[in-house]
């Protein structure tokens, strides 16, 4: 046990260097713009991974620890609850190491807790709900119905895929005997009343906008091309198998089909809540393949299920120690590109330095034109850009974004209309007239070292009433210097 508490503890810190070192990425840098506007919701997601990077950077600052602070000592915290909820699902064995070291092991969670993204909060929230449910169905009392409503709600709050855990956990109480007394207490219908309650602020937001946030993530259902199913199938495996890491997978794959036999054969209370925790995800995604490409983070869910699952199929330890041991490589190797790009790898194949290399070097060649065209702002249709801009350009010049997903903001409209700018555009993409006027192109911006076409800057001046466009906020200290 204190050995297995010194790898989390070093992996924590090896995880909050990382996150201080590698630089943020655009979905990052627009969380992050995010926690500036705290809300009930956003159109892409429920509020949490803005409320977290808002309690980072007030603890670390408004730099890269501070935005990803909360990842690194959630997963710590996360790691407990996983050995617990292995150990109490499976006694007297060694299965709570054994689901820590896996699950740690994965690039899904040794990537994703230092990118935050809502994958950071959801995972955590979720791990927390099965540690409760473990509890509960080792023998615990009512109360751990209450922490798992608890939790369920904020996973709720942190991404909509956690209504697969609610679906899973119906499932469990309905098909399991010993669990379906529990419909005759009070306990899970008062967990079910928190979740409702911790979720209320989602539902009142998506209410006064249109329930824009529901229809933007519902849509997904929608997709339907199966004359492509065969490739996203094959990505979607594909890329599990790297992103859990090859022996890693292998394990879960047989916690999944184990835990669906011993579900199926006997109703066993550990194994029936394992299966319910991942057997539901796993068909969405499925299905999701048949109409559209399944991206690799969204099926880091399943994996602390069957983490603790792996850890119950009594294996020697050498299997799971030999697994871990592979992950930890890789995953390491991930790190030492993230803060060095020592590995000499071509940039269209490398997909750190895809997300995360270039910006500020983008940000100080804008920031050179704006201050000879005399600009009075920079703006960007992408809001991707956007965002990493307002992440480095200097606060003196203002970064201004245009688009309608930016209405749904309590961001202050900005006041350009008739001013002179500059717009940093995709390279090849024309200014959107109704937009823009004046339009003069006066150079470009690359990003050194990732791949791409690069930016065109334009001059420009803002149309009255041509686009609905916000003040993104600035970073009070670390951004780039014009001319360094």
């Amino acid at each position: 046990m204190r050995r297995l508490v010194a790898v989390v503890a070093v992996l924590t810190l090896l995880r909050l260097i990382v996150a201080a070192v590698a630089p943020l990425a655009p979905d990052e840098a627009y969380y992050w713009v995010w926690s500036h506007a705290l809300a009930g919701g956003y159109v892409d997601h429920p509020p949490m991974v803005a409320l977290w990077i808002k309690a980072g950077t007030m603890l670390a600052g408004q730099n890269a620890l501070g935005v990803r602070l909360l990842g690194p000592l959630a997963a710590a915290l996360a790691s407990w609850m996983l050995f617990d909820a292995a150990q109490v699902l499976f006694p007297n064995t060694r299965g709570g190491i054994a689901a820590v070291m896996l699950l740690n092991a994965t690039l899904l969670l040794g990537v994703g807790t230092v990118i935050m993204t809502p994958d950071s909060p959801l995972l955590f929230f979720w791990t927390a709900a099965l540690w409760a449910l473990a509890r509960l169905a080792a023998g615990g009392t009512g109360v751990w119905w209450l922490a798992a409503g608890l939790f369920g709600g904020l996973a709720l709050d942190s991404k909509y895929t956690a209504l697969l855990l609610w679906i899973g956990v119906g499932l469990w109480v309905l098909l399991v005997p010993a669990v379906r007394l529990w419909l005759w207490r009070w306990q899970p219908w008062a967990a079910c009343l928190i979740g409702l309650v911790l979720f209320a602020p989602v539902l009142a937001w998506n209410a006064a906008h249109g329930w824009a946030s529901f229809a933007r993530q519902g849509g997904r259902v929608e997709d339907w091309r199966p004359a492509r199913a065969a490739d996203f199938l094959a990505e979607l495996v594909g890329g599990q198998i790297g992103l859990a890491t090859p022996l890693v997978w292998a394990l879960c794959m047989i916690a999944l089909v184990v835990a669906v036999r011993r579900s199926w054969a006997g109703r066993d209370v550990g194994w029936s809540l394992l299966a319910a925790l991942s057997v539901p995800p796993v068909l969405v995604f499925v299905q999701h393949a048949f109409g559209d490409r399944v991206q690799g983070n969204w099926p880091a869910i399943i994996y602390p299920a069957l983490a603790v699952g792996a850890g119950g199929l009594a294996l020697t330890r050498r299997w799971w120690v030999g697994a871990s041991a592979v992950g930890f490589a890789i995953t390491a190797l991930a790190y030492l590109q993230a803060t060095t790009g020592l590995l000499p790898l071509p940039p269209r194949i490398d997909p750190i330095a895809i997300r995360l290399d270039g910006w500020d070097a983008v940000a100080r060649q804008v920031a050179t034109l704006g201050e000879a065209a005399n600009a009075s702002y920079v703006a960007a249709d992408n809001y991707a850009v956007a965002s990493e801009l307002a992440w480095w350009m200097p606060p003196a010049l203002p970064v201004v974004a245009t688009g309608e997903r930016w209405r749904s903001t309590t961001l202050s409209q900005a006041p350009i209309a008739g001013q002179t700018g500059l717009l940093v555009d995709d390279a090849g993409r024309v200014p959107d007239a109704a937009v823009w006027t004046d339009v003069e192109r006066i150079g470009t911006a690359a990003r050194p070292g990732a791949p791409g076409r690069g930016f065109t800057v334009y001059r420009v001046a803002a149309v009255k009433g041509g686009g609905y466009t916000v003040v993104l906020p600035p970073r009070q200290s670390g951004g780039i210097v014009v001319g360094r």
